[in-house]
């Protein structure tokens, strides 16, 4: 059963709606115009507002406007007689859940009240979840107790109440569109949509059309009209995985979006304006790219205002007995069985560098539970890679001299080895060498400066 308020100025539409409301179960008041509406609200809450537009004293949209700036969430349908592109167009901005014209079809008018009271429903849930999720002291599906985690747990409530933008640095695999979702699934954007997507997937051209969109017309192909993910995150967030792999050109563009809050879609001469909130992530050094200029500095800084690194698994081994029961649970329950992981095969786990990370040892979790056919997991399910590292052995092939090295002078040598064989091994091509060493073109040509090569680049074009 719903509380319901019905807000008109004409008794009979009070009536109707009243005798069609209470019959389905719920709880009715009427008022008649908006300023008796908030009155009512002021004394006891409801569910869900059922109002006309056109009313004496306050209209519905002005009513609207009070509603939400005390509560964001409360569902508000709007009935009108008198319905128009700019009056629907209000509406909505305000945050209406949905309206129909005058006359209205019952049927119609009962399925739109049962999906913003389920949409009601939905968020009150949410929020006794994170709410909870407070409580146990962890977030969403991040799992530890470290204190380098209990840090990075702080840190996510703490911005998540904040709009400015952020940045998520961190290996591969360490979790970061889990921390992103986690900040805003605590924030107030958390019943907004949240829109993930990795820059590094995408050509410049079509990173491009899918963050601001494009208008018809304006390439081949582009049949219709199509939202960008910055508008379909509108009132909600953005994340942006793999910033670092963006071009220098859609550098800019991001650049402009965040400084002006508008998106110009492809080929629109029209700008659009946006409020979504933007976390970025990169497992690069983008600090160090802004110095060689791979990176713009200046979104750099705008998109680092609240930086969170997060930890690689190995100096967090604390964590590893729980991500383990995590996963064994996950994938046992799965699989409709009930397997735990033996002591043995455990202490494996626990010495093994995870290089990969959280996600690596998820994927080892998931392989082992396919495997076992015992009760326990047990070594043998394990990689060999894994269940033969020995930390020891693999220090040892690292001699140090007992006068000690020069450790700067040493990679300097050895980056300047590996950059000559890049390029002597592509003939002097730049581009080729550049992805040979998994680096841009622009990064390569600051370290033929840097050690003073970039002559013998261009001897080897040559054939010299």
């Amino acid at each position: 059963m719903a509380k319901i308020l019905i807000v008109d100025d004409e008794k009979s539409y009070r009536q109707v709606l009243t005798l069609l409301f209470e019959t389905e179960g719920h709880s009715v008041r009427t008022a008649m115009n908006g300023r008796e509406a908030l009155e009512m609200l002021g004394e006891e809450q409801a569910d869900i507002i059922v109002s006309d537009i056109k009313m004496p004293d306050m209209t519905g949209i002005e009513m609207l406007r009070a509603v939400r700036e005390t509560d964001p969430d409360l569902g508000v349908v709007l009935m009108t007689a008198f319905a128009s592109v700019e009056t629907t167009r209000e509406a909505f901005k305000l945050g209406a859940d949905d309206y129909v014209t005058k006359p209205f079809d019952v049927e119609e008018l009962k399925l739109i009240v049962n999906k913003t009271l389920e949409r009601r429903s939905l968020i009150d849930e949410n929020r006794a979840f994170r709410r909870a999720q407070r409580e146990r002291g962890s977030v969403g599906n991040i799992i530890g107790s470290s204190e380098k985690m209990n840090a990075v747990f702080q840190m996510i409530e703490t911005v998540s109440e904040v709009q400015s933008t952020i940045l998520i640095t961190g290996e591969s695999g360490t979790g970061k569109e889990l921390v992103a979702r986690a900040i805003h699934d605590l924030g107030p954007r958390a019943e907004r949509p949240f829109v993930s997507i990795n820059c590094g997937a995408f050509t410049e051209t079509l990173l491009e059309s899918e963050l601001f969109g494009y208008v018809k017309g304006s390439f081949t192909g582009a049949n219709t009209n199509r939202k960008g993910l910055f508008e379909a995150a509108d009132k909600g967030t953005i994340f942006l995985d793999e910033i670092g792999e963006m071009s220098p050109a859609m550098q800019v563009k991001l650049l402009r979006v965040l400084q002006e809050r508008k998106v110009r879609p492809v080929g629109a001469h029209a700008e659009i304006p946006v409020d979504a909130r933007v976390i970025a992530a990169t497992n690069r050094d983008l600090k160090a790219m802004s110095l060689d200029g791979s990176f713009r500095e200046d979104l750099f800084y705008r998109i680092s205002v609240i930086p969170i690194a997060l930890p690689p698994l190995r100096e967090r081994p604390d964590d590893i007995p729980l991500l383990v029961d995590h996963f064994v649970r996950k994938f046992s329950e799965q699989a409709g069985r009930d397997l735990k992981v033996s002591a043995k095969a455990l202490e494996i786990l626990e010495k093994y560098a995870w290089h990969g990370n959280v996600r690596e040892l998820e994927h080892t979790v998931e392989r082992a539970v396919a495997l076992e056919r015992t009760e326990e997991i047990q070594p043998e399910r394990l990689p060999d890679h894994i269940t033969n590292y020995n930390p020891e052995r693999i220090s040892a092939d690292f001699n140090i001299p007992d006068g000690g090295v020069d450790l700067t002078s040493h990679l300097a040598n050895l980056e300047r080895r590996y950059v000559m064989e890049a390029l002597r091994r592509c003939g002097g091509n730049q581009t080729k060498a550049a992805d040979l060493l998994k680096m841009p073109v622009r990064s390569l040509r600051h370290l033929l400066d840097k050690h003073d090569i970039r002559t013998l680049s261009a001897q080897m074009r040559q054939g010299e």
